[in-house]
């Protein structure tokens, strides 16, 4: 597998998880990754509560955020684009959604939109700060995952959008999204009912067993017990206020 591309336009760049309780997520994640944070900045206009940048060794790695209000907890995925309106107007035409504000969290030209599955994820204007700084490490982003219920649909339009690519994985259950021949994401289809579209957001650890088992002190749980697979030791993990991530450790 050819390097994970995090910084050219058209590649998921940022990840962060909007919670009903930033600071309580905040000291979570803190002791679950060994993440420090920068002081609080404000959300968008008309959005109560604070955005907090995490950082691993001084580098950026992730955010966490205000939920609005009624908004289930989750991860998102953001995209590196060169106009966040331009491309936000594309999606629109392309069959996507916008679902929220724009401008939270660092850098600019920020949006939340859903694909036409309607699965939710961001359009991140490149600019300063506008991208994690250290990823595929121990404790930090791993992976971006689409689950779809109809693989045809998202590969029209995220190739419209970005130029993604999929490559099948011989003897596997997911295929890789490309961008100019370097990974950038995984897709996998998904029949919508046990597993709803969703795109899933995987950070590297040491000990997959150790994280799961971490988790579930600082009051989250897990939704998969660490698994083998082909190459990794991977465990699905829940919060405490709800938002789901995958862990996985290198075996290889």
């Amino acid at each position: 597998m050819t390097a994970r591309d995090t910084t050219s336009v058209g590649a998921p760049c940022w990840v962060d998880s909007w919670q009903p309780d930033p600071r309580a997520a905040k000291d979570f994640y803190g002791q679950l990754f060994g993440w420090t944070f920068d002081d609080p900045l404000p959300m968008s206009p008309g959005l109560d509560g604070d955005y907090y940048s995490a950082r691993l060794r001084g580098q950026l790695v992730a955010g966490i955020g205000q939920a609005p209000p009624l908004s289930p907890p989750g991860w998102l995925t953001h995209i590196r684009v060169d106009d966040a309106g331009g491309s936000l107007a594309r999606a629109e035409r392309a069959g996507g959604k916008r679902l929220g504000p724009g401008n939270v969290g660092p850098g600019g030209g920020f949006a939340v939109l859903a694909d036409p599955a309607g699965v939710p994820f961001c359009l991140r204007q490149a600019g300063e700060n506008d991208g994690v700084e250290l990823a595929d490490e121990p404790n930090c982003w791993a992976m971006s995952s689409l689950h779809t219920t109809d693989v045809g649909r998202a590969q029209a339009f995220y190739g419209a959008m970005f130029g993604w690519e999929l490559k099948a994985v011989p003897h596997a259950a997911f295929s890789l999204w490309l961008r100019s021949g370097r990974v950038v994401a995984v897709v996998t289809a998904t029949d919508g009912a046990e597993v709803p579209p969703h795109w899933s957001v995987n950070f590297a650890v040491r000990d997959a067993d150790a994280t799961a088992e971490r988790a579930v002190a600082l009051g989250g749980s897990v939704l998969m017990a660490p698994t083998d697979t082909p190459g990794f030791r991977s465990a699905v993990i829940r919060d405490p206020q709800g938002a789901v991530v995958a862990v996985s450790a290198a075996t290889g």
